[in-house]
């Protein structure tokens, strides 16, 4: 790649030239090169899983190593402050339900937030549902509040009035701030997203002080950014029995590294606080599946969601639901492949909590 015999003697656009020709060269080999390397997946892959499916017991024995890892993976901060010293206000209260906001501490001056709220008819405890937002939103648009797109549908309030009680954790919800604790978080070799599922494990903490949730039937059902938070935090919070993960299940390789017109990829985005260190080392979707398995879960995934594209998500379904079929419980795995987009799928998502809490 000679553009000149001598930089002393060629002319200064033709030096330029060289300048911009190299560097654009060795950005396509490097993207390259990275690319490839992330979607070369199956090596790692048996490298680092070593699953065994003769039992439930010694499957869960075989990954346990793997669920470490993602704790590492994500960040651990460690046991929060023992004193919860909660402060409960009110926030909503109609016939059905009441609901109050609950915070709680976690680490040194931070808290964690979020809605409890409990049905008027019925006997307590009650199931318990995690209703978890996602970004841009809050607790209030799962229960209809501020959710002009009908997103959420007030699947919040929908649980309540089928007989459970729901927590809605609230997370650090734009795009911006989330980048920048998650550069803070990455300086200490951790994650924001271990930080909030830190969080998430308080408030179910704080559940099992209030005699009205039923911790030993606890799901969990989040939508996109909350999909992710469910999808990450069930591989680590065993008390969670059900999952259900709305708008986010995705074939994880093409999804964070292939720009295609036919999904999102966030690599060309500005959603930094998306990047988990080593998370396509070892951690597809169907991977951290066989975290959550032998529990039962749920993918609600939209034909028309630009988030995927639906031949590449029942592909990475296959992969994950091949976990449960060979345990001999594929009956716990389900994936609700709907007409719609980006969106909260009421009844099915019932109809499968009602199955399994």
């Amino acid at each position: 790649m000679t553009f000149y015999e001598n930089a002393f003697e060629a002319e200064p656009g033709l030096v330029q030239r060289g300048i911009s020709d190299r560097q654009n060269l060795l950005r396509r080999e490097t993207e390259d090169f990275l690319r490839e390397h992330s979607l070369d997946y199956g090596k790692r892959q048996a490298d680092l899983w070593d699953r065994d499916y003769s039992s439930e017991e010694t499957f869960l024995a075989s990954v346990q190593s793997n669920r470490e890892r993602w704790l590492a993976a994500v960040g651990d901060f460690g046991p929060p402050i023992e004193d919860m010293e909660p402060l409960v206000e009110p926030f909503a209260e109609n016939d059905t339900f009441r609901a109050e906001w609950v915070t709680l501490n976690l680490y040194g001056n931070l808290r964690g937030r979020g809605v409890f709220a409990t049905p008027k008819s019925g006997e307590p405890p009650y199931p318990t549902i995690i209703c978890q937002h996602g970004i841009g939103s809050s607790p209030e648009k799962t229960f209809g509040f501020d959710d002009e797109r009908q997103i959420y549908h007030t699947y919040a309030q929908r649980c309540l009035e089928r007989g459970y009680a729901v927590i809605a954790p609230m997370n650090i919800t734009e795009a911006d701030p989330r980048a920048r604790y998650t550069r803070m978080c990455l300086m200490l070799g951790k994650t924001l997203w271990g930080l909030e599922i830190a969080k998430i494990r308080r408030l179910i903490d704080y559940a099992t002080t209030r005699d009205e949730f039923d911790i030993e039937r606890i799901g969990m059902w989040g939508i996109s950014l909350g999909g992710a938070y469910t999808i990450f935090t069930m591989p680590l919070e065993l008390r969670i029995n059900a999952g259900i993960i709305c708008a986010w299940f995705n074939h994880r390789l093409r999804k964070m590294v292939v720009d295609d017109p036919r999904h999102s990829c966030f690599l060309s985005t500005r959603e930094e606080h998306i990047f988990i260190p080593g998370w396509l080392r070892e951690f597809t979707d169907s991977d951290l599946i066989s975290l959550i398995c032998p529990r039962p879960v749920m993918s609600q995934t939209g034909k028309a969601d630009g988030i995927a594209w639906t031949p590449w998500v029942e592909e990475e379904f296959a992969d994950a639901r091949e976990h449960y079929e060979r345990l001999d419980i594929a009956d716990r795995i389900e994936l609700d492949l709907h007409e719609g987009g980006h969106e909260i799928r009421v009844e099915s998502g019932l109809r499968f909590m009602d199955r399994w809490l």
